[in-house]
């Protein structure tokens, strides 16, 4: 399998890239174009990871000097466009928690999270401050009696006072931190460090530095050199434990001053990311099985004896969110179900680091520091079914290919 087919998914992100900046710079600056901008980021993001993943796992054929200098550049482009968008769904995700665990009716429904992503204004932090009002105004807070001046006993799903008030300091804190970010991502966009990595990104989708062997390499090793250091980080975590319905280790730490992430996600954050790349190396794979199609079937039509096919070698290709074409391959159902499982992994363990931060809080009231606790525990719930759901998935991959 050439490297020319690796040259060409590179050419083609780097086109994706070029093409969500300038959508990303048409949408400007407006209320009405924040949909529009979070887009173009996004697209931004999902290119940057392509383009940084492929670098990674095909360094073999590509120059290094310059493969090692794009690699931190493309990761801090992608970094930075998703401060924002996290900080909005990790508000979203506690004030939901807040009304699941008070029993109270769902948020109302409202914008997408992130819609004030760099590019568009719309005052960042709206839509999580409209759900923090209604916990605040305590959901289904019971109605006065008309005319007697009386009100009745509040209903079993109302917010507690302490639940109020934690929603709404999470609320200051979290939209606190998207301002931050809207305002670091505005600022990296148009510093000149993005401008050199916008410029790079402009000459790869033109010219792919490659290796004077590179010719001769073949792409499948190194895909599945990728698939092995995935499958090794997953032997590595607990497995067995994360199959328990109840993990005692998980309490191990829990009531730590020290404000470092949870000592057991490291090594699943990792085996997201692993997952990731693997992903990308099998659109590659994918990519090169579609052009020896293409020249098998241009073969035939021509009367030449059509070239064989990739498919009998080349894994099942997969990708968890929709690719750039052409390079799409279609999904798999079983690293569709465990890919999901690590997100929602991720997003339970950040939510729970952002509940326990609030919780440090100075002189708060005991009733908010209560709520605060037990939305804290809600969440490594949450770690701890994202964790079995990713077994469940991973163990009928391994028995599906054995």
């Amino acid at each position: 399998m050439s490297a020319e087919v690796l040259a060409g998914y590179l050419r083609a992100q780097a086109t994706e890239f070029l093409r969500a900046l300038r959508l990303h710079r048409e949408a400007g600056t407006g209320a009405a174009a924040s949909q529009g901008s979070a887009e173009a980021a996004l697209a931004l993001r999902r290119a940057a990871r392509r383009i940084s993943g492929s670098l990674h796992t095909f360094q073999a054929v590509l120059d290094p000097g310059w493969s090692e200098a794009m690699r931190p550049e493309l990761a801090w482009v992608s970094g930075t466009l998703a401060l924002e968008h996290a900080c909005s769904a990790r508000l979203e995700r506690l004030l939901q928690a807040l009304h699941r665990l008070s029993g109270t009716a769902a948020l109302p429904a409202r914008g997408p999270a992130g819609a004030g992503l760099p590019g568009g204004s719309g005052a960042p932090g709206g839509a999580a401050r409209s759900a923090a009002a209604v916990a605040a105004g305590g959901g289904s807070a019971s109605p006065a009696t008309a005319g007697t001046g009386t009100t009745t006993a509040p209903e079993r799903g109302s917010l507690t006072v302490g639940a109020a008030k934690a929603g709404a300091l999470l609320d200051r804190q979290l939209t606190l931190a998207r301002t931050r970010a809207h305002s670091t991502a505005l600022q990296a966009l148009g510093s000149s460090r993005f401008h050199a990595v916008a410029d790079k990104v402009a000459v790869l989708a033109s010219e792919v530095p490659l290796t004077p062997a590179a010719s001769a390499t073949d792409l499948r090793p190194l895909a599945e050199a990728a698939r092995e250091r995935l499958v090794d980080a997953v032997a590595a975590l607990p497995l067995l434990t994360a199959g328990s319905p109840y993990n005692a280790e998980a309490l191990v730490h829990g009531l730590s001053p020290d404000p470092a992430q949870h000592p057991q996600d490291a090594p699943w954050h990792q085996v997201r990311l692993l997952l990731r790349l693997h992903r990308y190396a099998r659109e590659v794979l994918h990519r090169a099985a579609e052009t020896s199609g293409a020249a098998g079937a241009a073969g035939t039509a021509a009367g030449a004896e059509p070239t064989a096919p990739l498919t009998a070698v080349v894994p099942a290709p997969t990708t968890v969110f929709p690719a750039v074409p052409p390079a799409a391959p279609p999904h798999d159902l079983r690293l569709l179900v465990t890919g999901e499982a690590l997100d929602r992994h991720r997003d339970a363990s950040e939510a729970s680091a952002a509940a326990a931060h609030a919780a440090r809080t100075p002189r708060i009231a005991p009733a908010t520091a209560y709520a605060l606790g037990v939305l804290h525990a809600d969440q490594r719930h949450e770690v701890e079914a994202a964790r079995y759901a990713f077994q469940l998935g991973w163990q009928k991959d391994v028995l599906g290919s054995s």
